[in-house]
């Protein structure tokens, strides 16, 4: 082998060298990006797993808030028809009550609603045809009582059952239909504790 045999020799192994070490500085920079490139994308996998189960969490959480205030609507839309039914029965239970019960409590509003002035009584056209013997004259006593007068009016009111007392042009409808108007929340509370707690 002569010298630049030697010398050509010498510098192809030097470039091979050479060209393996970059060839490996190469792989090992690319093993890194690799490496690197996996764990970002490991990181926003990760990241976005968590935020779609903070979403499914949220959804589920709004799903369910939903259903609950629809079941809650739908359980107050069922007690308030339950209440409803309730006051209208106890609507029509007292103007179906025995003539002797009605009278007597048709008398105890004269006491409570009669004014110590002049005035009238009006009943229903039903109300009146059945009126007991010696009403008039018990509700003539309840409002001297009073310090007032009520006299029987023939006319008859447009009402289902109770009475209107007029004074001078001025009504008091004490018809059974305007008390339970009247009571109408005191009413439905009484009936939502009796059913309900």
């Amino acid at each position: 082998m002569t010298g630049l045999e030697k010398m050509v020799s010498q510098i192809l192994e030097e470039a091979d060298a050479s060209a393996a070490k970059i060839l490996e500085d190469a792989q090992k920079e690319a093993d890194g990006i690799l490496a690197d490139a996996r764990a970002r994308a490991g990181q926003v996998t990760r990241q976005k797993e968590e935020q779609l189960a903070q979403k499914l969490a949220g959804f589920r959480e709004r799903t369910a808030s939903a259903a609950d205030m629809k079941k809650r609507t739908a359980l107050l839309g069922a007690r308030q028809e339950l209440i409803s039914q309730v006051l209208s029965e106890a609507y029509t239970r007292v103007l179906n009550l025995d003539d002797e019960k009605y009278f007597i409590m048709l008398k105890g509003m004269a006491d409570k609603y009669a004014l110590p002035r002049a005035g009238q009584i009006i009943f229903s056209k039903k109300d009146l045809a059945r009126l007991p013997e010696g009403f008039r004259e018990e509700i003539s006593k309840i409002a001297e009582k009073k310090g007032g007068t009520l006299e029987l009016s023939h006319e008859t009111g447009n009402i289902d059952g109770g009475f209107i007392l007029t004074y001078g042009g001025i009504e008091e409808n004490c018809s059974i239909e305007a008390m339970f108007s009247a009571k109408k929340d005191e009413l439905q509370d009484l009936v939502r504790k009796l059913l309900f707690t």
